[in-house]
């Protein structure tokens, strides 16, 4: 069924590899092992084995890259006719995006002498800006080519990375688990290039952009693999002890009331009280999207299930009452609803931080204040003032993110990088070879194609 404009028999090849080439060179140059990583830098420190940061963080790491590749993945297998892509092209631009993630963000943080020193903690740290990607891909989901994802992937890193360098280095803000640099950001620079690649035709094709009973039952293993490890999530770079400890079962219990209170919202807001599947897949993680800006600071266990239980509410009633509202009015067809699960528990996740930390005090948090504070612990800053490099770094990542997804849209509408058209969107075979009972369906969209073309043509 593939036509001139979106076969990829030599685009994807030539972009796939060029950019790997480019990738090897670069690593060549820039990149060598951090001194947990070296064989010679580790054995001159003369420290045991397990002192080894791997240890410590490598447990963490698998259950992020987890998230990353079946988490994200199959949560976008809703779609009945897009399994093969939601799940294919997740796995395309997130191996691309964190060797990308790793330059980019070693260029910020991890310089050493001219070179950029890699272990396992920048592992964690280029699969969370790939999470960014990844949130961005959901809300472009079955409308853009794997081209078009490569190219929003080249320039959502560099623009995450700068975003997450002015936040935590040059504002001094804390996002241990990424409510503004993952989730927020992710959000609205994808809801802006959606808006940008908006299509007025695209109703031709509304018939695909549903679900069937399989594929929401694959849609709930990315939830539930999502659900499970988001702990890990919020909780992978945070000081070891008991800032970890803390931020997990912040997020634990931030999760567990985001559930609930998703649950009972589903059923409020339909007219039969039936839960629909969509909810339960995305508003139920909104816990811990809410919890990852104030996760490791003194959130307390009830204050964590507060933070949860209004995510879950404001998620399901984003889905029920405002995507259709954005996609009627402001012209944001958000495939996925990444604004209800990632931009608005994001902007709540932020809110909360910037609150939280605005009422730090040493009386609560005591010499722990240094871990998580560490301005205010010194006393260059007022506990209050740290409240205001919160709300200021939420600001800069809208802004960020919505500059950066506007100007990356203008690029993805060049016609040269294969977009499906109006009528063949949220469709596997454009892309995919499909298994041979699919011929039929084939056939069917190649003339519905055709026919596109001749009448376009006239």
């Amino acid at each position: 069924m593939t036509d001139a404009a979106t076969n990829m028999r030599l685009k994807l090849p030539i972009v796939c590899f060029i950019l790997q080439i480019i990738l090897i060179i670069l690593f060549g140059v820039l990149v060598q092992y951090d001194h947990d990583t070296d064989a010679k830098e580790w054995h001159n420190k003369n420290q045991s084995d397990y002192d080894n940061d791997f240890y410590y963080r490598y447990p963490s790491f698998q259950d992020v890259h987890v998230m990353i590749f079946i988490g994200f993945g199959f949560l976008m297998t809703f779609l009945q006719r897009y399994g093969f892509s939601s799940v294919g092209f997740n796995f395309l631009i997130a191996a691309f995006s964190l060797q990308w993630a790793t330059l980019m963000q070693g260029f910020f943080h991890g310089m050493h002498g001219g070179k950029i020193h890699i272990g396992v903690e920048s592992m964690i740290n280029a699969d969370f800006c790939t999470g960014a990607v990844l949130i961005s891909f959901g809300a472009v989901l079955g409308k853009t080519s794997p081209v078009q994802l490569l190219i929003m992937a080249i320039f959502e890193v560099t623009l995450f990375a700068v975003n997450e360098f002015v936040l935590l280095s040059a504002l001094g803000a804390k996002d241990a688990g990424g409510s503004m640099t993952i989730h927020t950001f992710g959000a609205y620079f994808g809801l802006m290039v959606t808006r940008v690649l908006y299509r007025p035709n695209l109703n031709k094709s509304k018939h695909r952009n549903s679900s069937v009973y399989h594929s929401d039952l694959f849609a709930m293993i990315g939830t539930i693999y999502l659900w499970m490890f988001w702990p890990s999530f919020n909780s992978a770079v945070t000081a070891h002890g008991d800032d970890q400890h803390r931020t997990a079962m912040n997020t634990y219990y931030s999760l567990a009331a985001c559930t609930l209170s998703t649950y009972g919202m589903s059923a409020l807001t339909a007219h039969d009280g039936k839960l629909d599947m969509v909810h339960i897949q995305n508003a139920a993680l909104a816990g811990g999207v809410a919890a990852g800006t104030a996760g490791e600071m003194m959130l307390t266990p009830y204050g964590s299930m507060i933070v949860g239980f209004l995510a879950g509410i404001i998620s399901v009633l984003g889905f029920k009452y405002l995507s259709p509202i954005l996609e009627d009015k402001l012209k944001i067809q958000d495939t996925c609803g990444v604004h209800n699960l990632h931009g608005m528990p994001g902007v709540l996740g932020a809110i909360v931080g910037a609150v939280t930390a605005a009422v730090a005090s040493t009386d609560v948090y005591g010499k722990g204040m240094g871990d998580v504070f560490p301005d205010v612990a010194s006393g260059q800053i007022e506990a209050s003032y740290q409240g205001v490099r919160q709300a200021i770094s939420l600001a800069v990542t809208l802004g960020i993110a919505l500059g950066g997804g506007l100007f990356v849209g203008f690029i993805l509408k060049l016609p040269v990088f294969g977009a499906p058209s109006d009528t063949i969107c949220y469709e596997d075979s454009i892309y995919w070879e499909v298994p041979g009972d699919e011929e039929g369906h084939e056939e069917q969209l190649t003339a519905v194609n055709t026919a596109e073309t001749e009448k376009l043509n006239s």
